[in-house]
């Protein structure tokens, strides 16, 4: 079973096949589709079979504590093309950014990884141009080590690791 985890503010669960609007609304996020990619997910069946097909036991939807809503996601991947480690993503919606959700709930999953997972290096990318998720890495520890070409990507990725 995937393990839950809270912080401060925030409360990361598994994603259900009950969360598939709030999916359907971040996938199709322009900041989503800029910096991660259109994934074609339109319809809320949509949104159910991505959460049930895509989604790891190491991806969580984050939720804003008292408000019980919401607000992105933050996981692991376990092993992407082109990286020689699992890496940390993140997504929120346009309206949560700029709010440390992203640094708490990235901080937490990192902790979880290196502790529960026992992963010794953890990796990153970003869109070369995405700053405000480059400073979320630097602020949890890790650090730029080079631009580099993945499969699937029209350009380069800044790469970061612990």
């Amino acid at each position: 079973m995937t393990p839950t985890f809270t912080t401060e503010r925030l409360s990361l669960t598994p994603p259900t096949a009950e969360d598939a609007a709030f999916v359907l609304e971040l996938l199709n996020d322009p900041g989503w589709i800029a910096n991660i990619g259109d994934r074609g997910v339109r319809t809320l069946d949509d949104a159910r079979a991505y959460i049930a097909d895509r989604f790891s036991k190491s991806l969580w939807l984050v939720v804003r504590d008292g408000a019980g809503e919401p607000v992105g996601m933050c996981g692991i991947v376990q092993q992407r093309d082109g990286l020689d480690s699992p890496d940390i993503g993140y997504a929120f919606l346009a309206r949560h950014s700029g709010k440390g959700y992203a640094t708490e709930s990235a901080r937490v999953v990192l902790k979880h990884a290196r502790e529960t997972l026992g992963l010794a290096k953890v990796a990153a990318i970003t869109s070369p141009d995405n700053t405000a998720s480059q400073r979320v890495l630097e602020k949890i520890g890790l650090r730029f080590v080079q631009m580099m070409d993945l499969p699937g990507h029209d350009e380069p990725s800044a790469y970061f690791t612990t």
